[in-house]
């Protein structure tokens, strides 16, 4: 882009610049090396440009001068989205008063609805390829997110704790029938929640793929299980996404188990990073109690 700037803005998966032309605002990603394919990749922009199209606010993607979303220079993976204003609701959530949090949280299960209706009423091409949160890709060997039974910080009772409720739910989901199942965002944490007065918008998509819909609702409502109001977030939650769909939520609390586990798996390559032990040990502790709690139902 002939006179643009730009500024580094996220260092985490992806390398994120915000780039000024003008007045015109673009976001610039560099993605990380080996994570994902330039198929996978091509599939999570076609996939972002349809729900954009169909009305939710997410990055549009937009197309360099060949026509193509994605480029790879000098073997980076390069692509080029519309800017989003708007802070995260990290930064946002604990200023707000309880109505206002709860309103929030309606909302987010009211998008969260509207992405698997979009996308149950679309059709990718053929070419579309992302990554399977199913039974392999959660408890397989191994899942998406490392073997989390193997996290070096786990002690032996926690470990066999872990194993244990793998088989068991591998159990579960084997005998489960026609659990709600698509494409899902799977990381819509605070931080890839824009609010922008009053308007939530989906980023992040690195994650997204195929999975069962109870999985996108558990990791929106993880982090939060330690807040003193967290019934009530989670009953705006369902309620906003019912607004919107039908969900089932039997199986609510094996989500959630599932997804403390791949936390357990993911932060095992990164226990060298700053901080990572003390977020490895708060993750076991998450894992280890919703394992150690859950009944089937």
């Amino acid at each position: 882009m002939l006179g643009a700037s730009y500024a580094l803005v996220a260092e985490r998966e992806n390398s994120v610049f915000q780039v000024y032309q003008g007045e015109k605002r673009h976001a610039l990603r560099l993605h990380r090396p080996g994570y994902r394919r330039d198929r996978e990749l091509a599939s999570e922009l076609e996939w972002m440009a349809a729900l954009a199209r169909g009305g939710v606010s997410v990055p549009d993607p937009i197309a360099n001068t060949g026509g193509a979303y994605l480029a790879v220079i000098d073997g980076v993976q390069v692509d080029m989205l519309s800017w989003l204003a708007g802070e995260t609701l990290t930064d946002c959530l604990e200023r707000f008063s309880t109505d206002e949090r709860s309103a929030v949280f309606f909302d987010l299960g009211r998008e969260m609805a509207r992405t698997h209706l979009i996308t149950d009423a679309w059709a990718p091409s053929e070419t579309f390829e992302r990554v399977h949160w199913d039974i392999d890709g959660l408890l397989g060997n191994p899942p998406v997110w490392d073997r989390f039974w193997d996290n070096p910080g786990l002690t032996l009772d926690e470990r066999a704790l872990l194993v244990a409720f793998r088989t068991q739910a591998q159990g579960v989901l084997a005998a489960v029938q026609q659990l709600d199942y698509g494409l899902i965002h799977a990381d819509l944490v605070p931080a890839n929640v824009l609010w922008d007065n009053g308007t939530l918008r989906l980023i992040d998509f690195d994650d997204g793929g195929w999975g069962c819909r109870l999985f996108d609702v558990a990791t929106a409502l993880l982090k939060h299980r330690s807040a003193p109001q967290y019934p009530e977030l989670e009953h705006s939650l369902l309620s906003g996404y019912r607004s919107e769909r039908s969900l089932d939520t039997t199986h609510l609390q094996l989500f959630l188990c599932l997804r403390a586990l791949t936390y357990v798996g993911w932060n095992i390559v990164r226990m060298h990073e700053t901080g990572g032990e003390a977020r490895n040990a708060r993750f076991i502790r998450t894992a280890v109690q919703l394992c150690s709690q859950y009944r089937t139902p």
